[in-house]
């Protein structure tokens, strides 16, 4: 199986990274987390993505926030599939990094997910993957049922306890 490369531009990040790796132990996919910078490591930011295929990749995923360069730089330096997750920050409340990460230019895209979308993000890379593994494409159907029948269990729930 391919793995997920996760990079974070801070370890501030990592509690949004958190949420992905969860996703992803749940669904047995092997990954990677890495610190790098767009602006402070921009060396072995592009040296990750330029080796990222050749290593074993299917998908990555890139954390940032404010200017939220990473993802646009990974995706510049690999045509590996790159999903982008903005960070909200302290001051624009993650505005600033979802418009750096959404508008990229034409020929370099990012799939970007919500602002903190950790979860969405290695849910997106899981979908990724699961175009060439059958095993990982009935795993994802099986999360549905189940994330559906909790939502009818609780609908029933709330029809027993409300509705005369």
């Amino acid at each position: 199986m391919k793995k997920v490369g996760i990079l974070m531009g801070s370890d501030s990040d990592l509690p949004i990274i958190k949420k992905a790796t969860a996703v992803l132990d749940d669904l047995a996919i092997p990954y990677t987390v890495n610190i790098y910078s767009a602006h402070r490591t921009p060396e072995q930011a592009r040296d990750f993505a330029l080796s990222a295929r050749e290593s074993g990749y299917g998908a990555l995923i890139a954390a940032a926030g404010m200017a939220a360069h990473l993802a646009g730089a990974i995706a510049a330096n690999t045509t590996l599939p790159v999903i982008g997750i903005p960070c909200a920050s302290q001051y624009l409340d993650g505005m600033d990094a979802l418009l750096s990460t959404v508008q990229m230019p034409s020929g370099i895209p990012v799939a970007t997910v919500a602002i903190n979308g950790g979860a969405n993000a290695a849910l997106l890379a899981a979908q990724i993957l699961a175009v060439e593994d059958s095993a990982l494409a009935k795993k994802l159907d099986d999360l549905r049922v189940t994330a559906a029948e909790a939502v009818l269990k609780k609908d029933a729930d709330v029809m027993n306890k409300l509705n005369s």
